[in-house]
C-alpha cells in the first residue's frame, strides 16, 4: 500500500516520525514535503498530498499541521478527496468506516507521537463498510 504525507513546518517532526513507522510497517510512502522546519504554508502541502491520492497515485494520504484544521480545509479543495481531521482511534475507525475517507489529517500540537500512531494505524487499517446509508452519503460528498 502507498501513502502519501505531507506537512508543514509545523508538523515536520511528526510528519518525520509518522515516515519511520510507515516505513517499519512495511508501506511505501511518498513524502510530498515539506522537508525542514522552515516557515511556509500548509496549503501547498495538503493539495500535494490530496492530489496524489485523487490521481491514484496513492492509495491513502496523511497531512499534517499544527492543529490540523488549515491542512485538513487545504485537502478537501480536491475534487475526490474526503480527509477527516482526527484526534483519537475511535474518529479514524469511525471516518473510514461510515465516511470511506482517504486522507487523514491530524494535528502535531494537538496529538502526541504515540497516539498520532495509534491512530495512523487505526486509519490505515480500517474498512469502509459499504452500507447502503454510507455509501448514499460517501455520494451526496461528492456530488456537492
Amino acid at each position: 500500500m502507498k501513502i502519501a504525507i505531507g506537512g508543514d513546518h509545523g508538523g515536520f517532526d511528526l510528519k518525520e516520525h509518522i515516515i519511520a513507522h510507515l516505513k517499519e510497517e512495511g508501506y511505501e510512502v511518498m513524502d510530498l514535503g515539506t522537508y525542514s522546519k522552515d516557515s511556509c504554508d500548509y496549503p501547498v502541502f495538503g493539495h500535494a498530498v490530496a492530489k496524489a491520492v485523487a490521481a491514484k497515485e496513492a492509495d491513502y494520504g496523511i497531512v499534517i499541521c499544527t492543529t490540523g484544521i488549515g491542512i485538513s480545509i487545504a485537502a478537501n479543495k480536491v475534487p475526490g478527496i474526503r480527509a477527516a481531521l482526527c484526534t483519537n482511534e475511535l474518529m479514524a475507525k469511525m471516518t473510514r468506516l461510515h465516511n470511506d475517507a482517504n486522507v487523514l489529517a491530524l494535528g502535531a500540537n494537538i496529538v502526541g507521537p504515540g497516539l498520532a500512531i495509534a491512530i495512523t494505524d487505526t486509519f490505515l487499517k480500517g474498512e469502509f463498510s459499504g452500507g447502503e446509508r454510507h455509501q448514499r452519503r460517501v455520494d451526496l460528498l461528492e456530488k456537492y
